[in-house]
């Protein structure tokens, strides 16, 4: 039964993977609008029926046919409700959901995913061993950091945890392969958000619903805590969503900067966050898109590739290609078949199958892609292509491609 192993993981991980999809647009999209109803409520006439019970700010809005009416009390109600709705399972489901997706599809197969011997020789223990540190490291200075009194200035702090994660970013990717570093920059800023929610947010709601339940005015240093942690979470969510799908785009991660690369584009994540809080509260600032745009524009040109050089086309078309297939044959076939026999994949990667002449014909300009100019293939350089393997590639795609059927 253990030839079903990888094909077991790989439904894991599809399960698992449509889990943590679904919980997180759960969370971000509760995260944004609330952030957005912070933004847009408005505060009621001075002497009003809502300004007299405690309204901070209202407002009305219509959606699916009915009109709706949400209203922010300055610290709580005059009387507890019945019945109130906690938003903390969001956020929970999808941190549960993206740890068990990172241990099926990274951890079970750490030499594929996370080693990159280029970079470091590294066991598969020690590679998971640095991912986990990284994810408890990260909230406990990040956290220390909003508690110190740098956190009293939102700026200075902001400034502070982006330099973190851009530090954080610079150590990983000299330690484990970029997809793995990307993805654990992911992580660590998912598990920074996260414990906002457990650690600060859902306890500061409950001690004002406790004190409100003893008959005591609820102490507002709670919520002034949750709310900032809530902000934070708000700009964090776009970086941590271009991270979520950064492994399908080998020019990010496996550039020789990538931390850079990453640090440019969550900072473009930032700005562009920013404008959308500021126009909420009826603020247009252009300038912060603008220069969110910039940034990755400044990122597309930097690491854009350099024009190959001119090859003459091959004497020899047959043999030039005989020695392109027995390279692809020893180096990526192990992956790239309809029977694959690396351990730890039951099925060829995205389909990607390499077992005929047409097979490898067509898809040239993939191979020249990942294996030439941006050298992520094999993944982790698990089979040791040489860079005259490389080159070789390169040469029969500049020729043309041809091969003899």
């Amino acid at each position: 039964m253990e030839y079903l192993l990888p094909y077991g993981l790989e439904w894991a991980n599809l399960l698992v993977r449509w889990l943590h999809i679904i919980t997180g647009i759960a969370w971000i999209g509760a995260s944004f609008y609330f952030v957005w109803l912070d933004n847009s409520i408005r505060p009621p006439a001075p002497g009003s029926d809502l300004a007299k019970k405690g309204v901070s700010g209202e407002l009305w809005a219509v959606h699916g046919g009915g009109f709706y009416n949400p209203q922010k009390y300055l610290v709580a109600p005059a009387e507890l409700p019945k019945e109130l709705h906690w938003f903390k399972w969001e956020a929970y489901s999808t941190w549960l959901s993206g740890i068990a997706l990172l241990t099926i599809a990274y951890y079970f197969n750490a030499q594929a995913m996370m080693v990159d011997k280029q970079v470091a020789d590294l066991s598969s223990l020690q590679a998971v061993g640095i991912g986990i540190g990284f994810l408890v490291a990260g909230w406990v200075v990040y956290d220390a950091l909003c508690r110190s009194p740098l956190g009293k200035s939102e700026k200075w702090l902001g400034l502070v945890v982006f330099l973190l994660l851009v530090g954080a970013a610079y150590a990983l990717t000299h330690l484990l392969s970029g997809r793995a570093a990307f993805i654990h920059i992911g992580a660590m800023i998912g598990t920074i958000m996260v414990a906002n929610v457990a650690m600060l947010i859902i306890p500061g709601q409950r001690k004002m619903v406790q004190a409100m339940q003893a008959g005591s005015l609820p102490d507002p240093i709670h919520g002034i805590k949750a709310k900032q942690r809530s902000v934070h979470n708000n700009y964090f969510t776009l970086p941590v969503l271009f991270i979520m799908i950064s492994n399908h785009y080998a020019m990010t991660y496996q550039n020789k900067n990538a931390w850079l690369v990453l640090g440019f584009i969550m900072a473009a994540g930032v700005f562009i966050r920013h404008f959308f809080n500021l126009r909420h509260k009826g603020r247009i600032e252009w300038r912060y898109p603008v220069i969110g745009v910039a940034l990755l524009l400044a990122v597309a040109v930097a690491i854009a590739p350099s024009k190959p050089a001119a090859v003459k086309p091959a004497a020899d078309p047959a043999a030039q290609f005989a020695k392109v297939k027995a390279i692809i044959d020893q180096r990526c076939l192990a992956c790239h078949s309809a029977t694959p026999t690396q351990p730890g994949f039951a099925t060829a990667p995205a389909g990607v199958m390499f077992d005929t002449a047409d097979q490898v014909h067509q898809r040239a300009a993939q191979i020249h892609k990942r294996a030439v100019e941006q050298k992520d293939m094999p993944i982790g350089n698990l089979t040791n292509m040489t860079e005259a393997e490389r080159a070789e590639l390169g040469a029969w795609f500049a020729a043309g491609a041809t091969h003899e059927r």
